[in-house]
């Protein structure tokens, strides 16, 4: 089988190797497609120095090509999304049975399991409710994620601020009630203006960058919630604690480890998606075969306009 190989700065090979042999209780999964995540990027640059060879790739959906002798949950043939760790970026990978969700009639390359539960998880854990205001700052691939389920928790403003007009521009054909472009609007101003100077309930920061930092304290009420989705690399990041103690902020780390959680945001995510409830299928603009694999980490760098998500497909 075929298998992208990252064998140093920015420079993936594709290699033949045998197919992965599986353990009783994994299964072998045929790739329909993979998702490139903004935390491989570091990697695919070298950032920091990094060891080569490397597999990456967690992001996978495709369909079961064989069981382990202890599977009785999926059959060959079953379409699924599936959580691995590496080595996703290949023609097939072996995963867990247990890791693995039925993706029912969604276009495969769309059945985004992984990504899809990080954006349930950070929901929940925020535990959004009828009728609050929440602001939400990055409208990228994520934090277009957290707005559809934020959605689906009956709020009354959703205020979504990000730099790029295309981004702004399908925040609100996603529901948005207001959108602010923080280049030449204040985005305090404008929650004040909404919530009457009190401030959002909560506040999901999605970028991953100082700056969205530096906005969520100043539009967030006292004792609301401020959720970190953005996956922070790099340097340390700064925040105002003083104020922060003051206004007995909640602080929800919305990234988790423990395989349990991350199963049961994938089993909601799957079910939403089975079920017609929630669509991706204007979120994964950019698919890239296999061989164009170093393509596809370029726009996920450069985010060409209209840009949101990146896959390789496997044909």
């Amino acid at each position: 089988m075929r298998i992208a190989v990252l064998t140093g700065p920015e420079r993936f090979e594709i290699a033949e190797v045998p197919p992965p042999e599986i353990a009783p209780d994994e299964v072998l999964v045929r790739v329909r497609a993979c998702g490139v995540c903004t935390s491989e990027l570091p990697a695919w640059r070298g950032e920091p120095a990094a060891e080569y060879p490397r597999h990456l790739g967690h992001e996978v959906s495709g369909t079961v090509a064989a069981v382990g002798a202890d599977v009785t949950s999926f059959a060959p043939g079953d379409p699924v999304g599936v959580w691995v760790t590496s080595h996703g970026f290949a023609e097939y990978v072996a995963a867990k049975a247990a890791h693995c969700r039925p993706a029912g009639d969604v276009p495969l390359d769309e059945a985004l399991a992984e990504p899809l539960a990080c954006a349930v998880n950070a929901v929940e854990e925020a535990d959004v409710r009828l009728g609050d205001d929440v602001v939400l700052i990055g409208a990228g691939f994520m934090g277009n994620l957290v707005q559809k389920l934020v959605r689906l928790r009956g709020v009354r403003h959703l205020v979504v601020a990000d730099t790029r007009p295309d981004a702004l521009q399908r925040a609100r054909e996603l529901g948005a009630t207001r959108v602010v472009d923080v280049r030449g609007e204040s985005l305090a101003e404008v929650v004040g203006e909404l919530t009457g100077g009190r401030g959002a309930d909560v506040t999901f920061e999605c970028t991953g960058g100082q700056a969205a930092l530096d906005a969520v304290g100043d539009v967030t009420r006292m004792s609301g919630k401020i959720v970190l989705v953005g996956f922070h690399q790099g340097g340390p990041r700064s925040i105002n604690l003083a104020y922060w103690n003051w206004m007995a902020f909640a602080i929800v780390n919305a990234h988790y480890r423990d395989v349990d959680v991350i199963m049961r945001g994938m089993t909601v995510g799957m079910r939403l998606l089975a079920s017609g409830v929630l669509s991706l299928d204007t979120l994964v603009t950019h698919r890239f075969p296999l061989d164009e694999i170093d393509a596809a980490f370029r726009a996920a760098r450069d985010k060409p306009a209209g840009f949101v998500k990146a896959t390789v497909t496997v044909d």
